[in-house]
């Protein structure tokens, strides 16, 4: 999992998910990505068990599969802000 987060695309799709569901079209403008780079992340996230999806008509929606991951996102991107910006972590 943690190889899988590694990769910063796929952590900013994640921390877009932790907010709320979205479709791939969303994704991509949010993040700067193309469609096609997109799906092959979500499509990655989504075989290891990260992300779930939910078909309302034509569209598929993503979403982070629990809260867990949540927190763990969340979390590590705080660490890493705080790393950068040279401030102690908060425990």
């Amino acid at each position: 999992m943690f190889a899988l987060l590694s990769d910063a695309t796929r952590l900013h799709l994640l921390w877009l998910l932790a907010q709320a569901e979205s479709d791939v079209g969303s994704l991509a403008e949010r993040c700067g990505a193309s469609r096609t780079a997109v799906s092959q992340h979500l499509a990655k996230l989504r075989l290891a068990g990260l992300v779930e999806t939910r078909r309302a008509g034509r569209h598929v929606y993503y979403s982070l599969r629990d809260g867990h991951l949540r927190r763990l996102v969340m979390e590590a991107l705080s660490h890493a802000d705080h790393r950068v910006s040279g401030q102690a972590p908060h425990d």
